[in-house]
């Protein structure tokens, strides 16, 4: 089961404040580099360069409002994360399977071997 994977995507998404600045955005429905900045440990500036990575992989959408942008989250990105998220989940879950049922393929072989023959009794 091979899984695609937009490493851009989940890059972005793999940095805390990023996570966090997504969470506010979708919580307050949209929100400036200033806006954000006051929820978050970092400066306006860092705000700003975040902003620009989760803009860059299609996460947030900006648009003009004044002398800053007013950022929101482009819902169908974040659907496309999800799903892929979904996806890479299912993978390793039957990846798992596999290797418990090898496990316990493995076990019941050792229990056999442990068990006393007829003549060892």
């Amino acid at each position: 089961m091979s899984v695609t994977v937009d490493d851009d995507l989940w890059s972005a998404v793999g940095d805390p404040i990023r996570r966090r600045m997504l969470d506010l955005l979708l919580s307050d429905g949209s929100g400036t580099a200033t806006s954000l900045s006051e929820h978050l440990p970092v400066t306006r500036q860092a705000v700003a360069k975040h902003l620009l990575v989760l803009d860059r992989v299609g996460l947030v959408r900006a648009t003009a409002a004044g002398r800053e942008k007013q950022f929101r989250v482009d819902e169908a990105q974040l659907a496309r994360a999800v799903a892929q998220l979904a996806d890479v989940g299912a993978a390793w879950d039957a990846r798992l399977r596999r290797i418990k049922r090898i496990a316990e393929t493995i076990q019941r072989g050792r229990d056999t071997d442990d068990e006393p023959t007829k003549s060892q009794r």
